[in-house]
């Protein structure tokens, strides 16, 4: 399990994660999900159709899906424009209440095992593909998705606190814990729930990791109850974080300038938690210094000097900023930097939240095809264009009433996005954090604590 709510669970089972051209993007979408996956993921989770409905359930999870590609669209529009009603119904509009009933008897189960079963084959794929000297490449980060301000969603997801003065966020937040191939940027795993701390929910996705990885984390997973684990288990499961500024360690030997094995002496709170947690802890200390900052220390797992060099480390530590980049992705251009999604409910709002990460992995792996066609990175690859590109192709394909219309091959539509391919990226730049504009001067609209 992702997460658990203190004294029992309540509201949806959490997770344990222009031109027309071509066949079109709803087509080239439902051929990267194999079809008999969204027939399982209906029957695995008990919520297949039954009986004959105007918006059966293999509907609706397209329609969930296009709500996550389609923020400005209301959602019996999307019904409606991409032709998601049962064929033969002989309705050309339908009600809004029929389009909610429909969500909620799909629940949020089917989303999360489609999600998990497309996300893992592609993801671990990707990850491999890119790999650093035989190790396939993860990363994990928190970050938190606003959802809206209805009892429901406060109650169940939570907020975060701003001071005993100020009381809680405005709005409900949900916590989003990713497992992503970090140089495709398609995720493996997620951890979704309620607002809290992201270490035990990361914790849950180290099983997800295959042998001969690497996880680069931020300085808050540094904690032996965190990190070890993915070090004990399964072969060559290696981690790399960034020092505290209250890290303390003994020197064991010095593998080359600026490189050293090194002794942790772990916390004996955490050992008294976790008696099984070893009293030293022997990890790889690597300093390094980037042009206007102040020098930093790297900490490994990685204690093989000559496989794994020092310059090669410092250098693939900063690939973990490609999770900020998934996150800005997600948040500025799927959703277009909204305040919150759209469910009022928890079950609606974790439904929608595990279709956002399907649709944006659908979208990341027809960049990487690209990218490979074009012999360049999968970074290379503009997201926005590509993204547009792909709701105009979803959108034309589901209006278009003449199959023959459609070109039957997907290469020009990839010759299309090839266009798309972004300059290298200026690695030397430097810009230090800094706020360009500054919050509003009215007071702040805040909840009352919740007794």
């Amino acid at each position: 399990m992702a997460w658990s709510l203190e004294g029992g669970h309540v509201g949806p089972k959490p997770f344990q994660i222009s031109t027309p051209v071509d066949e079109g993007a709803f087509d080239r979408l439902r051929a990267s999900i194999e079809p008999a996956w969204i027939d399982e993921a209906l029957q695995a989770t008990g919520t297949a159709t039954l009986r004959r409905r105007r918006l059966p359930a293999e509907q609706v999870i397209w329609l969930v899906l296009g709500m996550a590609l389609y923020r400005n669209r209301p959602i019996d529009e999307l019904v409606e424009k991409l032709d998601l009603a049962l064929p033969g119904s002989g309705k050309t509009s339908m009600a809004k209440s029929a389009v909610a009933q429909a969500r909620a008897r799909l629940s949020d189960e089917p989303l999360q095992w489609l999600f998990e079963r497309c996300s893992e084959k592609w993801g671990h794929e990707s990850a491999r593909r890119h790999s650093w000297r035989g190790l396939a490449l993860y990363g994990v980060d928190g970050t938190t998705v606003r959802v809206p301000d209805s009892p429901d969603n406060r109650g169940f997801f939570g907020s975060q606190s701003a001071g005993e003065k100020k009381g809680l966020s405005g709005y409900p937040l949900a916590r989003v814990v990713p497992l992503m191939a970090l140089r495709s940027h398609i995720i493996v795993a997620a951890a979704m729930g309620p607002y809290g701390d992201e270490r035990p929910m990361a914790t849950t996705l180290w099983p997800k990791l295959p042998d001969h990885s690497l996880v680069i984390v931020d300085r808050n997973f540094l904690a032996a109850n965190i990190l070890l684990p993915i070090e004990n288990s399964g072969d060559t499961r290696h981690w790399l974080t960034r020092a505290k500024s209250t890290s303390k360690w003994k020197v064991l030997k010095k593998l080359g300038a600026g490189d050293e094995l090194v002794q942790v002496e772990v916390n004996s709170e955490a050992r008294r938690k976790n008696p099984e947690l070893p009293r030293f802890w022997t990890m790889r200390a690597i300093r390094y210094q980037r042009r206007g900052f102040r020098p930093q220390t790297l900490l490994t797992s990685l204690l093989d000097s000559k496989a794994y060099p020092a310059s090669e480390v410092r250098e693939l530590y900063h690939e973990r900023w490609e999770l900020e980049l998934g996150f800005d992705e997600v948040k500025t251009e799927m959703l277009e930097r909204e305040e919150t999604i759209r469910s009022k409910t928890p079950t609606g709002a974790m439904q929608e939240l595990w279709a956002i990460g399907l649709a944006y992995n659908l979208i990341r792996l027809e960049m990487q095809q690209v990218a490979e066609e074009a012999d360049v990175p999968p970074s290379r690859i503009s997201f926005v264009m590509s993204m547009r590109l792909i709701q105009d192709e979803w959108m034309w394909a589901a209006q278009s009433k003449a199959p023959g219309a459609i070109p039957k091959n997907l290469r020009r539509l990839r010759e299309e996005l090839k266009r798309f391919v972004l300059p290298p990226r200026r690695t030397q730049r430097v810009f230090p954090r800094a706020v360009k504009i500054k919050m509003s001067s009215y007071a702040r609209k805040r909840p009352t604590a919740l007794k």
